[in-house]
C-alpha cells in the first residue's frame, strides 16, 4: 500500500508541474537556455552593481555562498544568479562515484552550458516581459512566498524545518513551485529567517521584473592593471627554473584572494592558469586538482578579479607587492641551482611536491610557506575540506601551531631525508577522485609506518648530533613574524585558525616541520578533491590522523622523555596501542632527553609556557582580554571565560555577544565553547568519547568564526547573570530559558539588524580578513 501511494503521489506531482509547464509555455513561450546568455544593460532600473547586490549579499548570500550553498545557488555573483541550481549536492558522503565538477567560473561559463550539466534558471528564460520575468523566475516566487507567509516571530521554529547539515535538499523549479507552496508554506526565503523589509523586497521585484539587467563587474583601478602587468610578466618567464618557481607558486596560491598593496579599490584577484598569454583574455583551464595536465604546456599564469562576493569561510587574503615578489627571487630564482627537466604531469609524480619540485632548495619552500604560514593553514581550514563533522573530527577544539626553525644545516638534513622517504608520502589524491577505501587506507598505514621508522632514526641522530632538541628550534618569526604561532579552534563541523596563542593552555599542540606543513597542504588543498567519492573522502579524513599525529609527536619529542608516554596517553584515551604507538612507541619513538631543562611536574604546561614567552614579541594579542581598558567589562568576561565543566555542554560552539548599555556603545566578542574529548582518532563515533566535564570556554575581543551559531545581546550589567546561568545549566529546558533571556534567534524581528550590526563591526574590527558571515549553522532552540 505504501509503495502504490508513493507511485501515485509521484505521478499526482508530476502531472501538476507538467500542467503548470504548460500554462507557462501557452503564456510566455518556450524557455530558451541562452536567454541570459548576454546580460541585458540597465535602464532605468535597480543597479544590479550598486542596489541589488548589496542586498542579495546581506540576505541571501549568507546562505547562498560557497559549495554548499543550498541547491548549488550562489548568489554572490550576475553569473551564479544566471547559472540557477540544482538538485544534485556537492557535499554526498554516500557518493560511490567522482561527480563531474560544477565550480561557478570553471567549469562552465555561460547560463546555457549550465543547463547541460544540470542546472534549472531562476530567473526568467522564457519571453522577455515584465509579466513573465516574474511569473517564470523561481526566485522571484520564493521571494513572495515569505512575504505571504511571514514567519512566527521571536519563537523556536517547529520541527517542520529541518536546519540539519545533511538535510534533504527541496529545489524546485519554477515549474514545481505551486506544489512546493501547498508543502512547504513557510518555505519562501530567506529560509527560516525573517523576510526582507518592503523596500529591499521592492527592489529586487523591480530588478526581476526588468529582465535581471546586470552593469558589470567595475573597472580595475591604473595601479591594479600596473601590478597586473608586472605579476603576469613575473610569473610566465620562459627559463625552466621560472617556470618551475611559477607553477610551485600557482599550486599553492590558487584558492587565495590576491591583493595588491597599491590598489586602491582593494580588490581580490584569483591566480588562475590559462591557455592564453598576458594581453589576451582569459580561458581557464578547467582541472580538478592544481596539478592536473594543462591543455598548453607551459599554462600561462594570469591574474583575474573575482567575481563572487567575499565570505568570511573562504575568505584567505593574501597580499601581492614589491616586496613580496622581491622575496620570491630571492627564494627561487636567486640560488644556485638548476632544473634540467621540468617535471611531469603525470599524477604519480604531481600529487607528490617532493619529486615535482625537488630541485628548488628545500630552505626556499619552507621559508616561502613560513612567511605567511596562517595562509596555508588557513587552506586547510577554508578550502573545500573542511565542511562536516566527519572532515574535522580530526583535530582536537583547541590547539596551539608552532614550527620548526628553518635552520640551514637541519634544512640540508631534512631535504636529504626527504629525497630518500619520498616513495612513503604518496597520499590519496595519487588514487585519483574514486577511490577505494579499505585497501587504500591499509597501504597508507603501511607507508606511514616506513616512514615513522625512517624519521625516528633520522631524529635520533638530529638530536644527538644537536646535544638535544630546545625551544630555540621552534621558529621565532625572526622576530617580526606572526605567523610563527598559530590556534586552530573547531567548532564541531566547522574551524578557524587565526594568529597568537588564544585561548586557555590546550590539552594540545604541534610543531610543524616543512615535510609536514606541505604534506598537509597536498592532502587537504591541493589534492583533495571536493566532487570525489566516499572513499577518496574517507582515505583523506583517515590520512590526516597520521598527519596530526605527527604533529604532536613533534611536541612530545621535546618533553622529557618519562613524561612523553604519559601525556601521549592521556591525549589517546580509550584507543589501542596500535594508535598510540604512531604517535610515540613501537612506530615513533626517540629515546634521548630532550635538552630543554624543566622545573615543574607538568611538563607539558610548562613547554606551551616556554614557547609562549619565546614567542612573545611577535604574537598577535588582539583577541586578548587584557587589551579591553574597562576593568569592570574585562572582570566579567574572563569569569565568563573561566566557566570549564559539564554545564557547558548545552551550549552552542561559536556565539557572537553584543555588550551594550546603548546602541553608540555596543562591543562584540565571541564564545567558543571547546570540547573535551578522551580522543579524536575515532571515525563515526564521536559521541562515545566526549568528556564534558573536560569543556572549555574561549571568550575573545571581536570575531572567531564565519559560522555563527547563536547571537546574544546584553548590558553590561547583565553580563555577571550570563555568566552564572550559564555556569549552572543542566538541561535544554535551562537552556532554552537562557535563549528567551539572551538570544537573538533567527526568528526574531531584530534578526537582520543584529546581523548588519555584526558584519560591519567585523570589516571595521578586522578590515583585512573580514567577509560575510554564513547562516547554514544557526540554532533553533
Amino acid at each position: 500500500m505504501r509503495t502504490a501511494s508513493f507511485v501515485l503521489l509521484f505521478f499526482l506531482v508530476a502531472g501538476c508541474v507538467t500542467t503548470m509547464q504548460r500554462t507557462l509555455n501557452e503564456r510566455f513561450g518556450q524557455p530558451d537556455p541562452t536567454r541570459h546568455d548576454h546580460p541585458t544593460e540597465s535602464d532605468g532600473s535597480p543597479s544590479y552593481r550598486s542596489e541589488v547586490r548589496p542586498i542579495l549579499e546581506r540576505r541571501c548570500v549568507v546562505c547562498h555562498g560557497c559549495y554548499d550553498a543550498p541547491c548549488q545557488l550562489k548568489l554572490g555573483a550576475w553569473d551564479g544568479i544566471a547559472r540557477g541550481a540544482s538538485k544534485q549536492k556537492v557535499y554526498d558522503s554516500s557518493r560511490l562515484a567522482a561527480a563531474a565538477p560544477t565550480r561557478l567560473f570553471v567549469d562552465a561559463n555561460l547560463p546555457s552550458e549550465w543547463r547541460g550539466m544540470g542546472f534549472f534558471p531562476v530567473l526568467n528564460e522564457r519571453v522577455p516581459k515584465p509579466e513573465a520575468n516574474l511569473a517564470s523566475s523561481a526566485l522571484y516566487r520564493s521571494l513572495q512566498l515569505k512575504r505571504a507567509h511571514p514567519l512566527p516571530q521571536d519563537t523556536v521554529l517547529p520541527d517542520s524545518f529541518d536546519f540539519s547539515l545533511n538535510r534533504k535538499q527541496t529545489c524546485p523549479t519554477v515549474e514545481e513551485y505551486d506544489q512546493y507552496e501547498k508543502r512547504f508554506p513557510l518555505g519562501g526565503m530567506p529560509y527560516g529567517l525573517p523576510g526582507i523589509g518592503a523596500k529591499e523586497n521592492d527592489t529586487l521585484t523591480r530588478w526581476l521584473q526588468a529582465g535581471s539587467p546586470y552593469d558589470g563587474p567595475p573597472e580595475p583601478s591604473f595601479e591594479a592593471v600596473s601590478a597586473i602587468t608586472a605579476w603576469e610578466s613575473f610569473l610566465n618567464g620562459a627559463s625552466r627554473k621560472e617556470q618551475l618557481m611559477s607553477r610551485y607558486l600557482y599550486e599553492h596560491l590558487f584558492l587565495g584572494h590576491l591583493y595588491f598593496d597599491t590598489d586602491p579599490q582593494r580588490r581580490a584577484y584569483r591566480l588562475v592558469r590559462s591557455t592564453t598569454p598576458p594581453g589576451q583574455p582569459i580561458d581557464p583551464i578547467a582541472g580538478r586538482r592544481p596539478y592536473d595536465p594543462p591543455r598548453v604546456v607551459p599554462p600561462y599564469y594570469r591574474l583575474r578579479p573575482e567575481g563572487e562576493a567575499i565570505l568570511a569561510k573562504t575568505h584567505m587574503p593574501y597580499t601581492l607587492s614589491a616586496n613580496r615578489m622581491a622575496k620570491y627571487r630571492k627564494w627561487f630564482l636567486d640560488p644556485p641551482y638548476s632544473v634540467d627537466a621540468l617535471p611531469s604531469y603525470d599524477v604519480r609524480t604531481a600529487s607528490n611536491p617532493f619529486v615535482t619540485f625537488r630541485a628548488i632548495p628545500t630552505d626556499s619552500r619552507y621559508e616561502f610557506l613560513l612567511d605567511e604560514a596562517a595562509f596555508f593553514v588557513m587552506n586547510f581550514i577554508k578550502g573545500p575540506v573542511c565542511r562536516g563533522q566527519l572532515a574535522l573530527d580530526v583535530i582536537e577544539d583547541q590547539f596551539w601551531v608552532f614550527f620548526v626553525e628553518p635552520s640551514t644545516s637541519l634544512d640540508e638534513d631534512v631535504a636529504e631525508e626527504l629525497a630518500q622517504e619520498a616513495r612513503d608520502m604518496q597520499m590519496p589524491a595519487e588514487r585519483g577522485s574514486t577511490s577505494s577505501l579499505i585497501a587504500a587506507s591499509r597501504e597508507y598505514s603501511r607507508l606511514e609506518a616506513r616512514h615513522l621508522a625512517a624519521k625516528s632514526k633520522w631524529l635520533t641522530e638530529t638530536v644527538e648530533k644537536f646535544g638535544g632538541l630546545r625551544t630555540s628550534l621552534i621558529w621565532d618569526g625572526d622576530g617580526t613574524n606572526a605567523n610563527a604561532a598559530l590556534t586552530v579552534f573547531r567548532h564541531f563541523d566547522s574551524a578557524t585558525v587565526e594568529r597568537g596563542l588564544i585561548g586557555p593552555m590546550p590539552k594540545t599542540a604541534w610543531v610543524v616541520s616543512y615535510p609536514l606543513l606541505e604534506r598537509i597542504y597536498y592532502l587537504l588543498v591541493a589534492g583533495y578533491d571536493v566532487f570525489g567519492n566516499v572513499g577518496h573522502q574517507l582515505n583523506s579524513r583517515l590520512y590526516m590522523d597520521f598527519l596530526r599525529m605527527e604533529g604532536e609527536s613533534n611536541f612530545l619529542v621535546l618533553l622529557p622523555e618519562t613524561a612523553r608516554v604519559p601525556t601521549r596517553d592521556f591525549w589517546y584515551r580509550e584507543t589501542s596501542d596500535e594508535v598510540r604507538n604512531y604517535v610515540y612507541g613501537d612506530r615513533f619513538k626517540v629515546e634521548q632527553e630532550s635538552g630543554i631543562r624543566y622545573r615543574t611536574s607538568d611538563p607539558r604546561r610548562e613547554l606551551l609556557g616556554m614557547l609562549n614567552d619565546r614567542l612573545r614579541p611577535v604574537l598577535d594579542t588582539r583577541f586578548e582580554l587584557s587589551n579591553l581598558s574597562d576593568t569592570r567589562l574585562r572582570s566579567g568576561l574572563q569569569d565568563l571565560g573561566g566557566l570549564r565543566g559539564a554545564s557547558l555542554q548545552w551550549l552552542p560552539e561559536t556565539i557572537f555577544l553584543s555588550i551594550s548599555d546603548a546602541p553608540a556603545d555596543t562591543r562584540y566578542f565571541t564564545i567558543l565553547r571547546n570540547v573535551g574529548h578522551a580522543n579524536v582518532s575515532n571515525v563515526f563515533r564521536e559521541k562515545k568519547f566526549l568528556l564534558p566535564d573536560e569543556d572549555t570556554l574561549t571568550v575573545v575581543p571581536g570575531f572567531i568564526g564565519a559560522y555563527p551559531n547563536a547571537f546574544y545581546s546584553v548590558t553590561r550589567a547583565e553580563l555577571p547573570a550570563l555568566t552564572r546561568t550559564v555556569g549552572s545549566l543542566a538541561s535544554e529546558r535551562d537552556y532554552g530559558a537562557l535563549a528567551d533571556r539572551y538570544a537573538i534567534r533567527r526568528s526574531d524581528a531584530r534578526f537582520w539588524a543584529a546581523s548588519d550590526s555584526a558584519i560591519e563591526a567585523y570589516a571595521a574590527w578586522a578590515p583585512r580578513e573580514a567577509g560575510l558571515f554564513d547562516y547554514n549553522r544557526l540554532e533553533n532552540r
